[in-house]
C-alpha cells in the first residue's frame, strides 16, 4: 500500500492511499474514510455485493469504486504499478529471489531487505552516474577517467623508481633488511571485476 499526499486545493491538504486488490476490504475502506484519507484501492471481482450485513461499508466501497475509475485514479494506479510492482517483479524474477530457499520469516525478511537495498543502490548509481552495475561501468566513457586517475597514482613511481621496491625483514643474521624484489602494481581498467555469480 502506498500513502501519498495529494494536491493542495483551496488550502486543504488531501491524503490519498493507493493499493492493490489485496488491501481491499470493507473494514479498511471504512477506517480510511473515518480518518479522512481518500482510497484508490483496486477492487477484486467479488460479484454482486450484499450490503445487509455491512450497511456502513456500502458508501465507502462505492466511493472508492468511483474514484478508481476516474482519470486521476487510473493515473495513480499506473504510477503504483510502475514504481512499486515492476521493481519488485524485477527483484523476484531477474534478481532470482524466487530461487532462494530460506526457512524462517526473519531470514526471508533479511534477504528481501538486502536485495531491495542492492536494487535501490543500482537505481541510485544509474541516476547519478548513468550506469547501474560495476560491470557496465567498464563499457562507458568513465574508463578514461579511471585511467587518468591511475596515471596520477603512478606519478611518484615514475619519478622515483625506488618507491615500488618492497623491503622485507631478513631471516638471517646478516643485514637487518634485505632487498627482496621489485613488484609493481599492474591494474588495468579493462579488467572485468565480477563476483563470479
Amino acid at each position: 500500500m502506498c500513502l501519498s499526499s495529494g494536491s493542495v486545493s483551496r488550502f486543504t491538504l488531501t491524503r490519498s492511499v493507493v493499493g492493490d486488490k489485496g488491501y481491499h476490504s470493507n473494514q479498511v475502506l471504512v477506517d480510511l474514510e473515518a480518518v479522512g484519507v481518500r482510497s484508490y484501492i483496486s477492487e477484486p471481482n467479488r460479484g454482486r455485493r450484499n450490503w445487509k450485513k455491512h450497511p456502513e461499508a456500502r458508501d465507502p466501497v462505492y466511493r472508492n469504486r468511483r474514484r478508481i475509475r476516474t482519470a486521476r485514479g487510473k493515473r495513480l494506479l499506473r504510477q503504483r504499478d510502475e514504481r512499486l510492482e515492476r521493481p519488485f517483479a524485477h527483484l523476484y524474477a531477474t534478481g532470482r529471489m524466487r530461487r532462494v530457499y530460506l526457512r524462517g520469516h526473519v531470514n526471508i525478511r533479511k534477504r528481501v531487505l538486502l536485495q531491495a537495498c542492492a536494487l535501490n543502490l543500482g537505481l541510485l548509481m544509474r541516476t547519478l552516474c548513468g550506469v547501474g552495475t560495476p560491470r557496465s561501468l567498464l563499457g562507458c566513457g568513465t574508463t578514461m577517467l579511471l585511467d587518468a586517475f591511475l596515471a596520477l597514482i603512478r606519478i611518484p613511481e615514475r619519478l622515483w623508481p625506488g618507491s615500488a621496491t618492497i623491503w622485507l625483514p631478513s631471516t638471517g643474521l646478516g643485514h637487518r633488511f634485505v632487498h627482496r624484489d621489485v613488484r609493481q602494481l599492474h591494474v588495468s581498467v579493462s579488467t572485468v571485476f565480477t563476483t563470479g555469480c
